[in-house]
């Protein structure tokens, strides 16, 4: 293929069609059409009400409900965190991939400083994998802030809050990990390991931030002590996306690699990874659930999301899969184990986010909203089903993924095998 050189960096010369409507893109278009129907849905909820228009505040400006729904129109509505409804699918799928994402970069840079030679071939297309899903994260927390919150953050800028520690943070991250991809696609590979331990620590460093970030928004609800009093509760979210990141790996290595002589190595690497880090997980669970507060543990366990817990999770993210790689063989065991992996890491980052927050809170009058008694049995569940919108632009993420990297991969050929 004829190519254009800029700065050493080698580019393929496509026409626009072949890199705008190939198969794949198509797909991604399909997707991300959905996510903005999702993305139209939630502003129509959250900024155009009907119930909340001239006429009606003309005709009854007291009504109480007219005010309920005016706060709705300014403040938001469908998957808007607040003490009312805490948690939302928006901070299910950003938390996913943000953590899964920084877990590949994190891997494939670690393979790298340990010289794993096959892992370190493959590895510009595996950092754009982790690379696209961190975009994904981020096109899904968008949304979530909506267009108010964003502009305020501009016009009254508060560095306390999450977005504002997100930003340094993401703006050193993603500038790193691309260099790194240049200095892989250029075969610089010298230059490529020496900054592959900063892209390491970086990939830590966003797992640390994020959990920070996530603690502060967990604070709306004091039934969440656990994340001052249980700080090892980061290692949960690490180890559980490296679960999950090691599934992405499995599935992106069959169908970028399979025709490859590299293959059946490479595929053989991420079975031995996956199975140290299911068994790393399985033994976190365990020692996890004895030494955070019991009540909090019971209502994860056996309160109204023990089904997804056991059935989907647990079943899905380790059992599955440690019994599909115990035992080398056939690669397509760990395919199916990746699928597991990357399905039951979801399931699991839900139940996280939807079972934890599961007690409700009373608003008390100067104080607040809180939490009736301490992980008591609560009458009722603070649990919402997602919002049509939500899911929408959730499916609308995964299009972010796969159109990012297809559009690397047809400029750059990332999927390539890169000799040293």
């Amino acid at each position: 293929m004829e190519k254009i050189i800029i700065a050493g960096l080698e580019i393929n010369k496509v026409n626009i069609f072949k890199l705008l409507f190939n198969k794949t893109m198509i797909i991604a278009y399909v997707l991300l059409a959905v996510g903005c129907y999702g993305i139209y849905e939630a502003f129509d909820e959250r900024y155009f009400s009907i119930v909340a228009n001239a006429h009606t505040a003309g005709l009854d400006p007291t009504n109480p409900y007219l005010a309920e729904a005016m706060k709705q129109a300014v403040f938001g509505h469908v998957g808007e965190v607040s003490r009312e409804e805490p948690w939302t699918l928006f901070i299910v799928n950003y938390m996913y991939m943000i953590y899964t994402g920084s877990g590949v970069i994190f891997l494939v840079a670690l393979a790298e400083l340990m010289n794993i030679e096959v892992v370190a071939k493959a590895a510009a297309g595996f950092m754009v994998v982790g690379l696209s899903m961190v975009f994904a994260g981020l096109f899904t927390i968008a949304t979530d802030l909506n267009m108010l919150n964003m502009l305020s953050m501009i016009t009254t800028p508060n560095v306390n809050a999450g977005m504002w520690l997100m930003l340094p943070l993401y703006l050193t991250y993603i500038p790193f990990v691309l260099f790194e991809i240049y200095l892989l696609i250029t075969n610089k590979r010298e230059w490529a390991k020496r900054l592959a331990m900063p892209v390491l620590l970086l990939s830590v460093g966003v797992d640390v931030v994020e959990y920070f970030i996530q603690a502060k928004l967990f604070a709306m609800n004091t039934a969440r002590h656990l994340w001052t009093e249980f700080p090892i509760l980061t290692f949960y979210f690490i180890i559980s996306a490296f679960v999950a990141s090691l599934g992405i790996m499995g599935l992106y290595a069959y169908f970028a690699h399979r025709k490859s002589g590299e293959y059946s190595h490479l595929i053989e690497i991420i079975r031995k990874a996956m199975l140290f880090f299911i068994i790393v997980l399985a033994a976190y669970e365990i020692i996890g659930y004895l030494a955070v507060d019991k009540s909090w543990a019971f209502i994860i366990l056996f309160g109204p999301f023990k089904y997804a817990y056991f059935g989907g999770y647990i079943l899905l993210a380790m059992i599955v899969p440690f019994l599909l790689t115990f035992q080398k063989g056939n690669p397509i065991w760990v395919v199916l184990a990746s699928v597991c992996t990357v399905v039951g890491g979801y399931i699991g980052r839900y139940i996280f986010v939807y079972g934890g927050n599961a007690n409700p809170l009373s608003d008390r009058f100067g104080v607040g909203y809180e939490k009736y008694d301490m992980y008591s049995i609560a009458d009722k569940i603070n649990y919402t089903w997602p919002h049509q919108a939500e899911i929408f632009i959730v499916i609308g993420s995964i299009g972010v993924v796969l159109a990012v990297y297809k559009l690397v991969n047809v400029l750059f050929s990332v999927s390539k095998l890169r000799e040293h």
